[in-house]
């Protein structure tokens, strides 16, 4: 019967298969070998799948393990991963959960010296002008091991080359876990004595693995910040280490970079040789030029003859003292004509001829001024008689003596018979007196029509 069975329910199940993951010792931690794919980098927590060429596993990767990496996980690499297996419940898919990552192989070395290489070149560290190498070194200091070949070929070459330079050897592990560090701290160590002209770093040839402390990002920065010219010499000529592109210089050999810090110092005598005996020939050359010099001003004639080394001058000095002799002569011609002038200016000026000159204008200007006033007498005494002849025609006297009269009512003059009453007084006022009269009567008549009628 179907009610005799016990049903588990999908989340029941998942979780018994998730205990017995999870008890399995086996699976607690598990060593995979695969290919990265469905990567896509997250924020936080990283997801992607490991695969072969028969299966696929689904992973995750934790930020705090994630962030542990030290390389740059990309789709399709080849890892090696370290983790444990269990289920995601709300999927019911088993996993990988990873606690550690790394390349697969010695390509995982090339893969994370290409990714430094690119990530240091993006920066710009290897974009520098290289400081010159002094040419005559006094002391170099060389950072490598002080058992290997590499230090018994640089003293070597540096005895035969230019035995006058000291030689400081900076002890240093270059391969192994503490191999990076001891190079770092020996190249801040030569930085701060700072009396050294060149650096050399190097080691003798090796594989990848030995090789790579020089492919570390610390040992790279330290070389970079150096502010002393250093010479790199690691492995073989064939060998490239990331040392080498933030050296100033690199040498394929310690034999090279030997050769590359010093000069031959026979060499040098040599040339110092050659540059003494040309040094002696320009001056033979030059005091022979100068004799010669010498002998021709001596057979010249202005030291035979000194005098006439003046004959010039004597000519032009006689010739600037005619000159001089007539502008003198010029000058005072000028001078007697600018006094005579004067003179006669003065002359002109004297009190008697100032005041006979002023008296004759001040009788002029009298004669114009009585002349002028009687004409202004005129001219107002005609304009008077004028206005006179215009006042006495414009006269009411004039008027009345011709039979006109002034009337007036009450002391208020009459210019219309409505202003007046029958019984007014009026003052009728004539040329030669006044006449009283009383109003007995009006009649309203037009002087036109009175003018009609008679």
């Amino acid at each position: 019967m179907l009610s005799d069975k016990n049903y588990l329910t999908v989340s029941q199940l998942t979780q018994y298969i998730a205990t017995k993951f999870e008890k399995d010792p086996y699976l607690h931690q598990v060593y995979v070998t695969g290919e990265v794919s469905n990567y896509r980098k997250r924020a936080k927590h990283q997801y992607f799948s490991l695969k072969d060429d028969h299966a696929v596993l689904s992973g995750v990767m934790f930020a705090n393990a994630f962030n542990q990496l030290k390389f740059d996980l990309e789709d399709g690499m080849k890892v090696l991963a370290i983790g444990r297996i269990g289920v995601f419940n709300q999927t019911g898919r088993y996993q990988l959960y990873i606690d550690h990552l790394e390349p697969d192989g010695v390509g995982a070395l090339y893969q994370r010296y290409e990714q430094l290489k690119r990530q240091l070149t993006e920066e710009g560290v290897f974009q520098f002008d290289p400081k010159p190498i002094p040419h005559f070194p006094k002391n170099i200091a060389v950072i490598t091991s002080p058992s290997g070949a590499v230090i018994r070929d640089i003293i070597t070459t540096v005895k035969r080359r230019y035995p006058i330079v000291q030689l400081t050897l900076y002890p240093t592990a270059v391969q192994g876990k503490y191999a990076a560090d001891e190079l770092v701290k020996n190249l801040e160590r030569v930085s701060i004595h700072g009396e050294y002209d060149t650096v050399i770093i190097g080691r003798g040839g090796g594989s990848i693995e030995d090789l790579w402390p020089f492919n570390e990002e610390k040992v790279v920065r330290a070389v970079r910040k150096m502010n002393i010219p250093i010479i790199s010499s690691v492995g073989h000529e064939t060998d490239t280490t990331l040392v080498d592109f933030a050296s100033d210089m690199r040498a394929a050999t310690p034999t090279a970079a030997a050769e590359i810090a010093t000069p031959v110092l026979s060499d040098e005598l040599i040339r110092i040789q050659e540059l003494q005996a040309r040094l002696y020939r320009a001056q033979a050359n030059r005091i022979q030029y100068l004799n010669q010099r010498l002998l021709e001003y001596q057979n010249a004639y202005i030291f035979r003859q000194p005098l006439r080394l003046y004959e010039g001058y004597q000519l032009k000095l006689r010739n600037l003292q005619a000159q001089l002799i007539q502008s003198q002569e010029s000058n005072m011609r000028s001078q007697r004509m600018a006094i005579q002038h004067l003179d006669q200016s003065l002359y002109q000026s004297t009190p008697l001829t100032t005041l006979g000159t002023y008296h004759t204008k001040v009788n002029y200007l009298q004669h114009q001024l009585i002349s002028n006033h009687s004409q202004q007498i005129r001219a107002k005494e005609y304009q008077l008689q004028k206005a006179i002849s215009q006042l006495d025609l414009l006269s009411p006297l004039k008027r009345m003596s011709k039979g006109f009269a002034y009337v007036t009512s009450n002391k208020m003059p009459v210019d219309s018979i409505t202003k007046v009453d029958i019984g007014d007084s009026l003052a009728i006022q004539l040329a030669d007196g006044k006449i009283t009269a009383q109003i007995t009567g009006t009649d309203k008549k037009q002087l036109s029509k009175i003018k009609g009628e008679s």
